[in-house]
């Protein structure tokens, strides 16, 4: 039995709430909850999102590609030295162009490894950090910005992976339209978030 009043819980056979002390007047099941209480917090976060323009995202995307280097760039050194490049191009004549003397094979399979160590770098620095609690790559988190779903939910390294390789697809769109709509479209998306149904929020 319940309190009609408060919904407090009372004891059997009790002529009086031990909460407001009201009398009589009883319920057979509690009160309903109220709906405000039923509301998960992030779809009240997400009820009234502040999306990322495209000026904070470009700023982002600089922050990262600098990390990116700063990271990729010893790891490309190692491997130029580990293949012999540069005792190779230390060996030729002074003035002399070191891609005409390079041996073709050599110089082929160092640019293919520059760029398969490129695109696993960006790939995975990408996707695992929006994936993780961080929802966000350096750069965003820098600048107070996180990658959500449309509920503004985590997204899974599927959906960030998803997200990443669409922006193949919005880079082929002349003028840099696909990125420039993240400033003009109604949540601020650019193509590759509208493939993978991403937001870019930023954090209170």
């Amino acid at each position: 039995m319940y309190c009609s009043r408060c919904g407090n819980a009372l004891t059997e056979g009790a002529a009086f709430c031990d909460r407001c002390g009201q009398s009589q007047a009883v319920l057979a099941t509690p009160p309903p909850t109220p709906l405000a209480a039923t509301i998960p917090d992030t779809l009240a976060v997400a009820a009234h999102p502040v999306y990322a323009g495209f000026w904070l995202r470009f700023l982002a995307y600089i922050v990262d590609a600098v990390i990116l280097a700063v990271c990729c760039g010893p790891i490309l050194v190692g491997i130029a030295i580990a293949m012999g490049v540069g005792s190779t191009i230390m060996t030729l004549p002074r003035g002399d162009d070191p891609l005409a003397w390079m041996p073709a094979a050599l110089g082929f399979t160092f640019l293919s490894i520059c760029v398969l160590v490129g695109f696993l770098g960006g790939w995975l620095y990408h996707a695992l950090l929006e994936s993780s609690d961080w929802q966000a790559t350096a750069g965003k988190k820098l600048l107070g910005l996180a990658v959500t779903d449309l509920h503004g939910q985590k997204i899974s390294f599927a959906r960030a992976s998803g997200r990443h390789f669409g922006k193949i697809v919005t880079s082929l769109i002349p003028l840099g339209i696909g990125y420039i709509l993240a400033g003009v479209t109604e949540k601020k998306q650019a193509i590759h978030d509208m493939l993978a149904s991403c937001l870019v929020l930023r954090r209170n």
